[in-house]
């Protein structure tokens, strides 16, 4: 889902930059008014374990790869408009230092993981959990259910997005100047590993991390179940030393981020430039895409915008290491800590213009 340079229009791309833009300022706002709470912290550990969730890449159905997003549980512990600012942040860092993602595309997949699939995860919960009481089993479930239908409508609105390109953008002669497959071989290639794969591991990781707090922390779920009937509870946001338990959770994830580079293949419609002109990417490529056929080199409007942003540690692994999964985990910690970084000055730079 991390749309790359290259496979959207410069038009595209505004346009969703254009379409990002109003909801990054609405969550600004908001957070600005909760800087007399302790969210900040809250907001670093679910920003950081997005970004390593999405490190864990899993074998998809046809020989491509996913990952699950940590959108859902964004979504439900911390509230739409910060979980926005939170995912936001994690795919900015993701972009910018690791090549995750495009830097033209930074919009695009904003749009569409941070603000489609958060507003669909918050709403999905609150819709499903009702007045339930904190402690149920059908808050496990709406968590469940939200997280599936985040991922799953962030794919369908990338997928869409991909496919849309060969339609609108063509050179003289017909041939795609962005990503070359249509919406048919798009749409498919996109949902079928999301909807049986991906999907299923967000719904996990969402209930899985809901049943947990419900236990240790279940003041971390009032913020959204307002109408929850409870007693006794705190709802004071949880500071750094009440959120221990998070960190070393994720301290443990990113130990274990080497088992995300054993996924055999890559995302589709996540292929470098290069591999359109190498006979063997590009088998592999049709393969995965409905056996159409497969541009001999890469569009040219692709190949224009691919080399805009050269990022330090391309693909999560650094260029001065040749331990793959030393890389990983190094990549891991850099990246955990530019999120957490990220989020704190921020949160700094938003209480300054606040006084």
């Amino acid at each position: 889902m991390h749309i790359p340079d290259g496979y959207l229009s410069p038009a595209t791309c505004a346009t969703l930059y254009t379409g990002a833009a109003p909801f990054w300022y609405v969550a600004l706002r908001r957070m600005k008014r909760k800087l007399n709470t302790q969210i900040v912290p809250l907001v670093s550990v679910f920003a950081a374990f997005s970004f390593i969730v999405m490190m864990f890449n899993l074998p998809l159905p046809g020989g491509t790869t996913g990952h699950a997003a940590a959108i859902g549980i964004a979504a439900i512990v911390l509230g739409p408009w910060a979980a926005i600012l939170a995912i936001s942040i994690a795919l900015v860092i993701q972009a910018v230092f690791f090549g995750d993602g495009g830097i033209t595309a930074i919009g695009a997949n904003c749009f569409n993981m941070a603000i489609i699939g958060t507003l669909a995860a918050y709403a999905c919960y609150r819709l499903v959990a009702g007045r339930a009481p904190l402690d149920s089993p059908r808050r496990v479930m709406a968590a469940a259910l939200a997280g599936y239908l985040s991922i799953n409508l962030s794919a369908l609105a990338a997928a869409i997005e991909l496919g849309l390109q060969p339609l609108l953008y063509r050179d003289t002669s017909g041939v795609p100047l962005y990503a070359p497959y249509p919406l048919r071989i798009a749409i498919p290639a996109v949902m079928i590993g999301h909807l049986t794969v991906a999907g299923l591991a967000e719904a996990v990781i969402s209930a899985g991390v809901v049943g947990y707090l419900q236990r240790a922390e279940p003041s971390l779920l009032k913020l959204t179940a307002p109408g929850a009937r409870s007693s006794g509870i705190d709802t004071k946001p949880a500071g750094w030393r009440a959120t221990k338990p998070l960190w070393i959770a994720l301290g443990v994830l990113m130990v274990l981020t080497p088992l995300g580079i054993l996924a055999a293949g890559s995302a589709w419609g996540e292929w470098s430039a290069d591999e359109f002109s190498n006979p063997e990417s590009r088998r592999q490529i049709a393969a995965v895409s409905n056996n159409q056929a497969t541009p001999v080199e890469a569009p040219t409007g692709m190949r224009r915008l691919a080399s805009v942003w050269t990022a330090p540690m391309p693909r999560y692994a650094p260029p001065f290491l040749k331990s793959a999964a030393f890389g990983y985990v190094l990549s891991a910690f850099a990246g955990a800590g530019l999120v957490i970084l990220a989020v704190v000055f921020a949160g700094w730079l938003l209480r300054s213009r606040a006084t």
